[in-house]
């Protein structure tokens, strides 16, 4: 915490207080400051708590109760934030939901999660009537520009016929009076989150208000220069260290987030909270399409990107962002899987005005765990995803038999901390497994150095063993985006019968790049140029694209089956040599 700037404390006080008091503190505090934007829609912090009640009060008189499940299951637009918000004012627990899901695994969630009723969108109306949920009533909220209706008008019936009560628009809800929130406790469950699935099923997360409100807390004034207080009505706002403040520090009332992040994923469901108590305006982009991300980052004099690799990546190919105006721009924040510092670089090439940092989290810590210190003289070591924020501690340990490893040493990330949640939902024997002593066991693998910087390295289930040596994914992958050629690569193991398993990359090439034998050749002896003999790629493979889960990881899972599937498992399929 020595990294911190002048006037901020090494740890924080959280308030005894709900997520819902949040949005309270700070419609109180800022009500005129512009809390949403979509299209040319938008909501002030006062509009967007009044709403929030209201709706929380027509859950209510549906029958909705305190400790209920509600469903949100929805693109990213102007009423996924106040629809969260409402649930958790009634009393009742969010579960966000992948608005993409089949409808078979949208019914597994539902169920796992026991859901009375969802709150839905018109082009999600229809996987959610085929995946035969039991629900008491629907929600149905408008299309809005970054989350546009199907070819079927808005409010009309599913093509397979319900099995839910009756579908309501949300207008109904907010013709409610918009009556006081639940007094919640800070111990009461907030949500279910599902995880990635990134290595195996979904499994939902249990994560209560005291874990949200302390995750917003450590990212937010970490950040944002900033500690909590309390109204004289229990809402909670940020108050600026003025000391602390610093040439990237995105001041309070002033940031300006452009969001792509999905909002049901711990980074955008945390970030609403995270933008709630810092009064940040959040331009809600929907989709990724390049032209019209680059239009409103210029137009709304945005301060603030936030997203996952693969977004980046798409963001520097993007037609005309050489010639872009873009030094509004303060901050720029990665997460959800490790960026390769060429793309780092590249970034801080384009932003001239922003901090280009890095964070590492996932959804059984709420959301973050480590970030880049603010306004620090020396740029971070390259490769790192910052130190633990406010109250975090992080070790590394031995995936055997869990005991600390030397500093310096590749062990599996264990974690505690406020944020750290409740476990597993109906799994009490997962949980017993992942959550040890008040630490949580990540299943990632990485080292710290001396300064307390974590570098990650990948994946428990992704390490491979070459000839009985470990081989990590990540720093092979890193080297492949320093190629030109390379627009995004991933690296898996393939067992092999004389060696374990081999390094195989999958690698979509840049536009204007055509592949071949001899590129995928040029790719391993550049890889081979600097790593050990046991670390070189063995096959090279191409791929117009790979496959990425909802918050931007590379799932690995389920390219294994995929090689599997298309080479037979076949260690010989690929470019190059294999001894």
């Amino acid at each position: 915490m020595t990294l911190l700037p002048p006037g901020m404390p090494k740890g924080l006080d959280y308030p005894a207080c709900s997520a819902g008091d949040i949005l309270a503190g700070t419609a109180r505090r800022h009500p005129d400051r512009v809390a949403l934007r979509d299209g040319d829609e938008a909501l002030t912090f006062a509009e967007l708590y009044e709403r929030a009640l209201r709706c929380a009060q027509g859950l209510r008189e549906r029958g909705v109760r305190p400790g209920d499940v509600v469903a949100l299951l929805q693109p990213n637009s102007l009423w996924f934030t106040p629809t969260y918000y409402a649930v958790l004012l009634a009393g009742a627990v969010v579960t966000p939901l992948n608005p993409s899901l089949p409808p078979a695994a949208l019914r597994d969630q539902l169920s796992e999660s026991n859901a009375v009723a969802a709150i839905t969108h018109p082009s999600v109306l229809d996987q959610l009537a085929a995946s035969g949920a039991d629900l008491g009533f629907v929600v149905e909220v408008p299309a809005t520009r970054a989350a546009p209706a199907p070819g079927s008008a808005p409010g009309s019936a599913p093509t397979t016929a319900p099995s839910w009560g009756p579908t309501l628009p949300l207008a109904d809800l907010l013709a409610a009076p918009p009556a006081p929130g639940e007094r919640v406790a800070p111990d009461t469950l907030a949500h279910l989150s599902f995880t990635g699935g990134t290595t195996g099923r979904s499994r939902a997360v249990r994560i209560r208000h005291r874990h949200v409100v302390a995750n917003t807390l450590q990212m937010g004034c970490w950040r944002g220069a900033a500690l909590p207080r309390l109204d004289d009505r229990g809402g909670m706002y940020l108050e600026q260290v003025p000391e602390a403040v610093g040439p990237t520090t995105v001041r309070l009332a002033e940031g300006v987030l452009l969001s792509v992040a999905p909002m049901f994923h711990a980074m955008g469901l945390i970030t609403q909270s995270l933008c709630t108590a810092g009064a940040v305006t959040v331009v809600v982009a929907g989709r990724f399409e390049p032209a019209r991300y680059l239009t409103d980052l210029q137009h709304r004099r945005v301060t603030t990107l936030a997203g996952s690799p693969a977004l980046f990546h798409a963001l520097l190919a993007a037609p005309g962002i050489q010639q872009a105006e873009l030094a509004s721009v303060r901050l720029i924040s990665s997460g959800a899987a490790p960026i390769d510092p060429t793309t780092l670089a590249r970034l801080g090439e384009l932003f001239p005005n922003a901090a280009v940092t890095e964070g590492y989290g996932l959804t059984e810590a709420t959301m973050g765990l480590t970030a880049h210190p603010p306004e620090q003289d020396a740029p971070a070591p390259i490769g790192s995803v910052g130190v633990p924020v406010f109250d975090t501690e992080v070790e590394i340990r031995d995936l055997v038999d869990g005991k600390a490893l030397p500093l310096g040493e590749v062990g599996e990330v264990w974690a505690r901390g406020p944020q750290i949640a409740d476990g597993y939902h109906g799994h009490p024997e997962l949980t017993e497994q992942q959550f040890q002593d008040g630490w949580l066991r990540t299943g990632d693998l990485g080292r710290t150095d001396e300064d307390g910087w974590l570098f990650l390295v990948g994946r428990a289930k992704d390490m491979l063993i070459y000839k009985g040596y470990n081989v990590y994914p990540v720093p092979l992958e890193d080297r492949l985006h320093q190629h030109p050629a390379v627009a995004l690569a991933a690296v898996i193991g393939v067992p092999h019968p004389e060696h374990g398993e081999i390094p195989v990359a999958y690698v979509v090439p840049r536009a204007g790049t055509a592949p071949s034998a001899e590129l995928g050749r040029e790719l391993m002896s550049f890889v081979a140029e600097v790593v050990a003999p046991y670390q070189r790629i063995r096959e090279v493979h191409f791929a117009t694209s790979l496959l990425l889960s909802a918050a931007g990881k590379i799932l690995k899972t389920e390219l294994r089956r995929m090689h599997d599937t298309l080479l037979g498992g076949s260690s010989g399929a690929g470019v190059g040599p294999r001894g």
